[in-house]
């Protein structure tokens, strides 16, 4: 089935007098989730990861992804037909330079930044704006999505969206610019107090948006999915348009200046405001960087919402605990229960993303999903990770435990790996810093443990997340190669080291942290976090030799808390389990 895809795609290509053709993975959102009628690169190559790109030319095919995707990408696609690479480490367009002489490389504008299109002329490629042909062969197509938009609210969101829009409108007018023109939902989501169900794990509508500088806006989405309520909450200060007149309604905007992200925009909407006569300023969306910083509300929802999900991970993990020697569990079936933990809260809207239940081996697939095919038992004697969230209309939560099957007692490797982990975990979540510091900055600490035995693993140490939104949100991270942008109390960013041994096991920690102003006395302000997550570490994979105490201060200290605020909230059994789990070093 997979050649017969690609061969149609070669001969349309070849028609049209293509040498290759680029489909990324996103869609015209450019986000990291897509729906599934906009899933082409899965339906292309079989790829089912949240980060990729292929490449087609007439007689190589090749498709690209980061380290969290190595092993997915083997497993997912036909050797003989693709070459799998590291996007990172061999660039696209340093692919295609390198594959000799080319004409013209087919692109669907809709799917691709500016930025991201100048990497490839920047390398010397002649890149072709065309109609996506993949659309053409896709004959089993699934609908796009049609579901209704809500109001977010202020009870949750803390701040109105009248009042987020005259801030961000003042911003615009501040930087000498008529209107911004934004293409992140999540950003319009935030800025307008709107909630959707577009997509399985994120609470969005798909729409674009353009904000003016006298805080009016115009919300391109079908009206259709515009309730009454929600337009009753929008304002009359919000028009609604469907997405299809977005170039006759930006045609009223000749000569005004828009602000546009070339980093975050589809290049077609920067071609579109060049064809209405508009002159576009780059600059980056407005509504990043205080969306990241949450407020006094969104807060006290995160810790809200930490503590509902803390004490169903706390249940799931003393059910655990009991049941995984039996050896009658599998990685869905582990992963079905701990959904029925979370579920069992009324204010439960869905989980955050597809959980990552991988079990032995699996474990080192750093963003595995068990499917039907893939589902493997749990055994007896071995690791099993579990990454999992929830969303609810106060937070949403990720956590990531890696935990021992038993009933023996684990293996020295496996402990000393795990612990020189969780000693990187708590070196990042204790840490005390300068405000002015990056996330970037950060990140060595929760890999030095590792380093120190010439180990390392190939992801970023942390992310941003949303409220009640994305659990990927930017600007900030733990990584390497992040963004330089100081932290600043209100953001919340998880803090997931780990470590993989291919064929064998996974290992990763993960627990949300809030940035908070430390509590010292000095003329420069300096920031620490607040560990929001509540599930206590497996007590029995831990080596106390390998941890400072420091690092066994804090650990019993956290695990104090976590009895503290979890057991009241949880059935005797799991107090029962708790005490335990929690017990000191």
């Amino acid at each position: 089935m997979m050649k017969e895809r690609i061969s149609s795609l070669r001969a349309a290509l070849q028609a049209q007098g293509l040498d290759g053709f680029i489909q990324p993975r996103n869609d015209e959102f450019l986000g990291e989730y897509v729906p599934d009628s906009a899933a082409r690169l899965a339906w292309l190559t079989g790829f089912t990861g949240s980060a990729g790109l292929a490449i087609v030319l007439a007689d190589q095919a090749a498709v690209f992804s980061d380290g969290r995707y190595t092993l997915q990408l083997e497993s997912q696609t036909d050797p003989a037909i693709w070459q799998r690479l590291h996007i990172t480490e061999t660039p696209p367009e340093t692919w295609l330079k390198t594959r000799g002489h080319l004409g013209q490389i087919g692109y669907d504008p809709w799917l691709m930044s500016a930025n991201t299109v100048a990497k490839f002329t920047d390398a010397g490629l002649t890149m072709v704006p065309i109609a996506n042909p993949i659309d053409r062969f896709w004959n089993d197509r699934p609908a796009p999505p049609s579901a209704q938009a809500t109001p977010h609210p202020i009870e949750f969101a803390g701040e109105s969206a009248a009042a987020k829009r005259q801030r961000i409108a003042a911003t615009i007018a501040d930087e000498g610019a008529d209107a911004v023109l934004l293409t992140d939902p999540h950003a319009i989501a935030w800025l307008l107090n709107l909630r959707g169900a577009d997509l399985p794990h994120t609470p969005i509508a798909l729409c674009f948006a353009l904000l003016r500088r006298d805080s009016s806006a115009i919300l391109f989405i079908d009206p259709a999915k515009i309730p009454a309520e929600t337009r009753t909450a929008l304002g009359p200060s919000v028009t609604i348009v469907p997405r299809e007149a977005m170039a006759e309604t930006l045609a009223t905007m000749r000569g005004k200046r828009i602000r546009l992200d070339p980093a975050t925009a589809p290049i077609r909407l920067t071609q579109m405001l060049g064809d209405a006569g508009t002159i576009t300023v780059s600059g980056d969306d407005p509504c990043v960087l205080p969306r990241a910083l949450k407020n006094p509300v969104e807060q006290a929802g995160a810790r809200a919402a930490h503590h509902r999900d803390g004490a169903a991970m706390c249940r799931f993990l003393a059910w655990f605990e009991q049941t995984a020697p039996t050896g009658s569990l599998t990685e869905l079936s582990a992963a079905a229960t701990l959904r029925a933990c979370r579920a069992a809260a009324p204010t439960f809207r869905a989980e955050s993303f597809n959980p990552i239940s991988g079990a032995g081996e699996h474990g080192a697939i750093i963003h595995y999903s068990a499917d039907d095919a893939s589902n493997r038992a749990i055994h007896p004697n071995e690791v099993y990770l579990i990454d999992s969230g929830a969303q609810y209309p106060d937070g949403t939560t990720d956590i990531t435990r890696t935990l021992w099957t038993g009933p023996d007692t684990p293996p020295d490797l496996i402990t000393d790996r795990f612990t020189r982990v969780l000693a990187g975990h708590i070196a990042l979540a204790s840490a005390i810093f300068p405000a002015d510091t990056t996330g970037p900055q950060l990140d060595a600490l929760a890999r030095a443990p590792l380093w120190q035995a010439g180990l390392d693993f190939d992801h970023g140490t942390g992310h941003g997340v949303g409220s009640y939104l994305s659990v990927h949100e930017g600007p900030v991270s733990f990584h390497k190669r992040g963004r330089p942008i100081p932290l600043a109390p209100g953001m919340i960013l998880s803090d997931e080291p780990g470590y993989y041994e291919p064929g064998a096991f996974g290992i990763r920690l993960e627990n949300l942290l809030l940035v908070t102003p430390a509590p010292l006395t000095t003329k420069k302000p300096f920031l620490t976090f607040e560990t929001l997550t509540l599930a206590p570490f497996d007590r029995r994979l831990i080596n106390p030799t390998l941890l400072t105490p420091h690092a066994i201060t804090w650990l019993n200290t956290y695990h104090t808390r976590i009895l503290h605020e979890i057991a009241p909230l949880v059935d005797q059994q799991t107090q029962a389990w708790l005490e335990t789990a929690c017990a000191a070093l």
